[in-house]
């Protein structure tokens, strides 16, 4: 980065992108997705790729609705690439500023650098998108293209590794510098004067009768006390009373403290979003509860009693971090991609790989594409998204999250996305 201040950064130029996804972050993927989604001419986007991969897009000017870059052709021909993106309101600004300060958790992740989804969706409830949708990227080129060129593709699949690395370019984007965003986080994070302080006058309750009587006339509850940060700690089974036959108590103790996180992540979506826990069954809540790294001899009693091996438990634990119950399917259940659903995937394969010299032999069997030559496999989800597995010592693995483009799914696997 070359430059930094409240209304404008510019990044230097990057290295060609060779071997690598564009977008490893879910917001960077969600970014490309709205490029993608929204270009008419699909041939500009996969133009646009390959200009970016080859490192054709010089520095990048970010400022409030804007993004600038020059990109180079291949014949040498250059062209000042702009995307422009609507800013905020400051009424919207407002709905944002209060809402990351009633968690401290979205400041946290900003500072770190992370946009983690609860962030956005809450956001979203509060009336801000702050990530583009489609058609929310408006491009113009010097080239006199009406819609995205393969110069304005470039500089956003060249925008979507900077959003990698920061979020608040993104931020930026949507009319807020980094430091002036953070300055007014902080004065709106200081705790409210207390109304009344040193008032005893008060009375310390209320007779119910009298609250039972004029019921129609008191103001509303009040809202729900505030979420503990952390989950609460279980109490120790380490006594000295012996457990009873057949209780293991360190499978009780690691029990307990898994259902203390679930309890916490439910009434956090309960209070904060109004949604309903995602029904598991017993085979998949042995996954989940296993993610929580249980002692050996806990994960033994959870892989039987979800009918797997320990390495089966293990790979679908795997799968579990990389994408929850949609992952954990990818990894359980093997299905024939036929009709729509087969010529979708092949068109996906077909303009996810800049030309043929780069483009993996894959053979195809159900919805798992296997890599000749390579222990690298590609399975087609039933949401539309590629999974990247790897083969570790005969036995197909997750390797990374979900990915709407092949290629950049295959590069999380440790395969070239321009080919293995």
């Amino acid at each position: 980065m070359t430059g930094h201040d409240e209304t404008e950064r510019t990044f230097a130029a990057l290295p060609p992108a060779r071997g690598r996804g564009f977008a490893l972050t879910w917001w960077g993927r969600a970014w490309l997705k709205a490029l993608e989604d929204a270009a008419l001419d699909a041939a500009q986007v996969k133009a646009g790729r390959r200009l970016a991969r080859a490192g054709a897009v010089g520095a990048v000017s970010v400022r409030p609705g804007r993004i600038t870059a020059v990109v180079q052709d291949r014949d040498g021909a250059a062209h000042r690439a702009d995307v422009l993106l609507e800013e905020l309101s400051a009424a919207q600004w407002d709905r944002f500023l209060e809402m990351a300060v009633a968690r401290a958790g979205h400041v946290a992740a900003l500072l770190d650098r992370e946009m983690p989804p609860h962030l956005v969706e809450d956001a979203a409830t509060a009336g801000v998108d702050l990530l583009p949708g489609m058609g929310d990227l408006e491009p113009t080129c010097d080239c006199d293209a009406w819609d995205h060129c393969g110069h304005t593709a470039a500089l956003c699949y060249q925008v979507a590794r900077l959003l990698d690395e920061d979020p608040f370019v993104l931020l930026l984007m949507r009319g807020r510098g980094e430091r002036a965003l953070l300055d007014a986080l902080q004065t709106r994070g200081a705790p409210p004067a207390q109304e009344g302080a040193g008032d005893h006058s008060e009375p310390e309750g209320l007779d119910a009768l009298e609250a039972y009587a004029a019921a129609d006339i008191l103001p509303p509850l009040p809202s729900p006390p505030d979420l503990p940060a952390e989950p609460g700690s279980p109490p120790s089974f380490d006594t000295e009373i012996p457990p009873a036959p057949g209780v293991d108590p360190a499978a009780l103790e690691f029990l307990a403290a898994r259902t203390a996180v679930m309890a916490h992540r439910l009434l956090s979506e309960a209070l904060e979003a109004g949604l309903g826990a995602q029904e598991l069954t017993v085979a998949q809540d042995a996954v989940r509860l296993a993610a929580g790294a249980p002692e050996r001899t806990v994960a033994e009693r959870l892989a039987e009693g979800s009918g797997r091996s320990l390495e089966d438990l293990a790979a679908a634990v795997r799968a579990w971090r990389y994408g929850g119950t949609a992952g954990l399917s990818v990894l359980e259940e093997e299905w024939a991609v036929e009709g729509e659903a087969l010529a979708r995937a092949r068109a996906a394969l077909e303009a996810a790989w800049d030309d043929e010299d780069t483009r993996p032999a894959l053979r195809a069997q159900g919805n798992r594409w296997t890599v000749t030559g390579a222990p690298l496999q590609l399975r087609l989800g039933r949401d539309g998204r590629w999974w990247p597995y790897r083969d570790e010592g005969g036995r197909w693995v997750p390797a990374g999250a979900g990915d709407s483009d092949p290629a950049t799914a295959l590069a999380a696997a440790g395969g070239r996305a321009d080919g293995p």
